[in-house]
Protein backbone atom coordinates (compact mmCIF):
# COMPACT_ATOMS: atom_id res chain seq x y z
CA UNK A 1 0.00 0.00 0.00
CA UNK A 2 2.79 2.48 1.21
CA UNK A 3 4.27 1.76 -2.76
CA UNK A 4 1.30 2.83 -4.31
CA UNK A 5 0.64 6.09 -2.12
CA UNK A 6 4.18 6.89 -3.38
CA UNK A 7 3.50 6.38 -6.58
CA UNK A 8 0.30 8.59 -6.99
CA UNK A 9 2.10 11.27 -4.91
CA UNK A 10 4.93 11.11 -7.90
CA UNK A 11 1.99 10.86 -10.85
CA UNK A 12 0.98 14.01 -9.24
CA UNK A 13 4.25 15.69 -8.67
CA UNK A 14 4.60 15.18 -12.15
CA UNK A 15 1.89 16.22 -13.79
CA UNK A 16 1.66 19.25 -11.76
CA UNK A 17 5.26 19.77 -13.18
CA UNK A 18 4.56 19.41 -16.49
CA UNK A 19 1.82 22.16 -16.64
CA UNK A 20 3.94 24.15 -14.89
CA UNK A 21 7.00 23.83 -17.49
CA UNK A 22 3.84 23.60 -20.18
CA UNK A 23 2.43 27.17 -19.09
CA UNK A 24 6.25 28.84 -18.92
CA UNK A 25 7.21 27.42 -22.31
CA UNK A 26 3.67 29.31 -23.06
CA UNK A 27 4.91 32.16 -21.95
CA UNK A 28 8.32 32.00 -24.04
CA UNK A 29 6.60 31.54 -26.86
CA UNK A 30 4.76 34.74 -26.63
CA UNK A 31 7.73 36.44 -25.62
CA UNK A 32 9.50 35.21 -29.31
CA UNK A 33 6.37 36.26 -31.47
CA UNK A 34 5.18 38.88 -29.41
CA UNK A 35 6.88 41.24 -32.52
CA UNK A 36 4.94 39.46 -35.31
CA UNK A 37 1.51 39.38 -33.93
CA UNK A 38 0.30 42.93 -34.75
CA UNK A 39 1.32 41.97 -38.40
CA UNK A 40 -1.02 38.88 -38.76
CA UNK A 41 -3.92 40.33 -36.46
CA UNK A 42 -4.07 43.74 -37.74
CA UNK A 43 -3.97 44.94 -33.89
CA UNK A 44 -1.91 47.47 -32.92
CA UNK A 45 1.26 47.53 -31.15
CA UNK A 46 0.00 48.87 -27.62
CA UNK A 47 -2.89 46.94 -28.13
CA UNK A 48 -1.23 43.48 -28.40
CA UNK A 49 1.55 44.81 -25.64
CA UNK A 50 -1.41 45.00 -23.57
CA UNK A 51 -2.38 42.25 -23.98
CA UNK A 52 0.71 40.23 -23.61
CA UNK A 53 1.04 42.05 -20.52
CA UNK A 54 -2.06 40.92 -18.99
CA UNK A 55 -1.52 37.51 -20.15
CA UNK A 56 1.71 37.07 -18.45
CA UNK A 57 0.05 38.47 -15.25
CA UNK A 58 -3.02 36.20 -15.10
CA UNK A 59 -0.24 32.78 -15.92
CA UNK A 60 1.95 34.28 -13.39
CA UNK A 61 -0.94 34.21 -10.58
CA UNK A 62 -2.09 30.73 -12.13
CA UNK A 63 1.36 29.74 -11.63
CA UNK A 64 1.97 30.74 -7.98
CA UNK A 65 -0.94 29.34 -7.23
CA UNK A 66 -0.58 26.30 -8.24
CA UNK A 67 2.94 26.04 -6.94
CA UNK A 68 1.03 27.35 -3.65
CA UNK A 69 -1.23 24.38 -4.04
CA UNK A 70 0.97 21.55 -4.61
CA UNK A 71 3.83 22.66 -3.59
CA UNK A 72 3.70 23.56 -0.12
CA UNK A 73 0.55 21.56 -0.15
CA UNK A 74 -1.98 23.89 0.56
CA UNK A 75 -4.47 22.12 -1.31
CA UNK A 76 -4.43 19.29 1.23
CA UNK A 77 -4.86 21.59 4.30
CA UNK A 78 -8.08 22.85 6.17
CA UNK A 79 -9.70 25.74 4.23
CA UNK A 80 -9.45 28.23 7.22
CA UNK A 81 -5.79 27.49 7.23
CA UNK A 82 -5.31 28.37 3.41
CA UNK A 83 -7.32 31.53 3.89
CA UNK A 84 -5.13 32.78 6.43
CA UNK A 85 -2.29 32.61 3.20
CA UNK A 86 -4.36 33.39 0.03
CA UNK A 87 -6.52 36.76 1.96
CA UNK A 88 -3.17 38.42 2.80
CA UNK A 89 -1.54 37.70 -0.58
CA UNK A 90 -5.25 39.78 -2.20
CA UNK A 91 -4.33 42.73 0.41
CA UNK A 92 -0.74 42.92 -0.50
CA UNK A 93 -2.19 42.84 -4.47
CA UNK A 94 -4.57 45.11 -3.41
CA UNK A 95 -2.24 48.06 -1.64
CA UNK A 96 -0.02 47.62 -4.79
CA UNK A 97 -2.55 48.42 -7.49
CA UNK A 98 -3.56 51.89 -4.89
CA UNK A 99 0.17 52.30 -4.38
CA UNK A 100 0.24 52.39 -8.20
CA UNK A 101 -2.42 54.43 -9.02
CA UNK A 102 -2.19 56.83 -6.18
CA UNK A 103 1.94 56.94 -7.26
CA UNK A 104 0.49 58.04 -10.73
CA UNK A 105 -1.98 60.56 -9.21
CA UNK A 106 0.95 61.87 -7.04
CA UNK A 107 3.63 62.23 -10.04
CA UNK A 108 0.89 64.01 -12.20
CA UNK A 109 0.39 66.64 -9.25
CA UNK A 110 3.59 67.55 -8.68
CA UNK A 111 4.29 68.38 -12.11
CA UNK A 112 1.12 70.91 -12.37
CA UNK A 113 2.49 72.21 -8.78
CA UNK A 114 6.00 72.55 -9.81
CA UNK A 115 4.68 74.44 -13.70
CA UNK A 116 2.05 76.78 -10.74
CA UNK A 117 5.14 77.59 -9.09
CA UNK A 118 7.22 78.62 -11.69
CA UNK A 119 4.69 80.72 -13.23
CA UNK A 120 3.89 82.24 -9.86
CA UNK A 121 7.36 83.27 -9.32
CA UNK A 122 7.82 84.75 -13.17
CA UNK A 123 4.32 86.49 -12.41
CA UNK A 124 6.28 88.23 -9.07
CA UNK A 125 9.28 89.24 -10.84
CA UNK A 126 7.65 90.95 -13.76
Amino acid sequence: MATNDGAEARKEIFRTTGILAGLTAFEFLLAGIKGSIPGWTGLSEETVRLLVLVTFVVLTIFKAFYIVAYFMHLKHEVRRLAFTIVLPFLFIIWLIIGLLSEGGYYGKSTKQMSVRSVNHVESSIA
